[in-house]
């Protein structure tokens, strides 16, 4: 593809060389690729033997979190489950596993490390496992963008909201220049604190949860929102419509869910009567309007939880969840089902599978530490400050 052409379809050239998975490292990425080591066979059929005893030899000294789109079979190895957040503070809550093994990505992992003490040491079993989203921003870029917005005159008015869902060095910066992280349970507060220190908000890297939030919770139009685009000059920006907008949204998205569209919930209300759609806020906005309910994996859940028998539901998040969901509650007379027609697994987080699991947990048996993910101090104290900001949220 030509260098003309890339630009008409708004896309960047790749700056490195594609790196095979599990060969390579990419220094601009938010993730790491390379795996060492030798997996054991999928085929094994004694896998599940093996980490059951390499996880009973390790006794208290491991603890394994699985984040709630991971596959079942790995989320049977799991002392706890929940979303990204949640797992990190269980993590920081148990000073005594000297091993924190994360089933969820990379972002996740920093999160952990930034919570837990200098003695614990977190472990991902595929370090390839990253977050197509968190990847859509780097320190670089978000530095180039406010470096735009100093030369607007407007850096000193925005203070950074920054998503979960983003790698230690965003939340870095976040905690930098006065800003806090959210997550998709508690976004509204987040940005509500945000708009008490200043007159607009930096929000990364997620623009549909940022828009959703700001539009659907707090009231705002969506000519209140511009999209800053790393890739484009400015952000594809001029200093007028930047100094107009309250909302900056980074031009990131969930692969996931950014695939449901409108045509999915109007498809599976004409096939299914009475259904609830339910959908997660990563979604785009006109999802989000057209949903009868909408919240994070947490929501999603618990609303599940409360729902009468009977009942029909169309859940617009990750694949593994919902299928879980929908073999949970099948006794109970519930219908479940995936909101989009075409199958669509979260595919880094599905890298962590049963091979990759017995690996790191039978190399922590042997007394060898493997993929382990490990924060600078500098960016770790900016980033805990950021996160301390999000817990003292009112």
């Amino acid at each position: 593809m030509t260098t003309a052409q890339t630009q008409e379809l708004d896309v960047q050239p790749t700056p490195l060389a594609l790196l095979l998975l599990g060969r390579e490292a990419d220094p601009r990425s938010e993730r790491g690729v390379e795996c060492p080591g030798d997996l054991p066979s999928a085929s094994d059929p004694d896998l599940v033997a093996r980490a059951r005893a390499a996880k009973e030899k390790l006794g208290d000294k491991v603890f394994v979190l699985g984040h709630h789109y991971q596959r079942d079979e790995v989320i049977q190895f799991a002392d706890v489950t929940g979303d990204s957040f949640k797992l990190a503070r269980d993590a920081a809550a148990r000073p005594e596993a000297e091993y924190i093994v994360f089933c969820g990505v990379h972002f996740m992992a920093e999160s952990a490390d930034i919570l837990t003490s200098d003695d614990q040491k977190v472990v991902l079993p595929d370090l390839a496992a990253g977050c197509s989203m968190a990847d859509m921003a780097t320190a670089e870029q978000v530095a180039e963008c406010w470096d735009v917005l100093t030369e607007a005159g407007i850096a000193e008015q925005v203070v950074p909201v920054s998503y979960m869902n983003s790698s230690a060095d965003i939340k870095a910066f976040t905690g930098k220049h006065g800003g806090t992280i959210c997550t998709s349970s508690n976004a509204e507060r987040a940005l509500n604190w945000a708009f008490e220190q200043g007159e607009k908000v930096l929000f990364l890297p997620d623009q549909h949860l940022g828009r959703n939030t700001a539009v659907r919770d707090l009231g705002m139009s969506l000519e209140d929102c511009v999209v800053y685009n790393p890739h484009r000059p400015n952000g594809g920006l001029t200093a007028e419509e930047l100094r107009a907008a309250k909302m900056i949204l980074w031009r990131g998205h969930c692969s996931v869910h950014g695939r449901f569209s409108l045509d999915s919930v109007n498809d599976v209300r004409e096939r299914i009567p009475g259904v609830n759609v339910l959908v997660h806020p990563e979604c785009k906005h006109e999802v989000v309007a057209a949903a009868d309910y909408v919240g994070s994996t947490e929501y999603i859940i618990k609303a599940l939880e409360a729902a009468p028998a009977g009942s029909k539901w169309a859940i617009g998040t990750e694949l593994n969840l919902v299928r879980r969901l929908a073999n949970r509650f099948a006794p109970e007379g519930k219908e479940i089902v995936f909101l989009d027609k075409t199958v669509c697994f979260c595919s880094t987080m599905n890298r962590i599978d049963l091979p990759h699991l017995v690996w790191a947990l039978e190399s922590l048996a042997e007394g060898t530490l493997v993929n382990r993910i490990e924060v600078d101090k500098e960016t770790e104290a900016f980033a805990k400050l950021a996160l301390e900001r999000m817990l003292a949220l009112p």
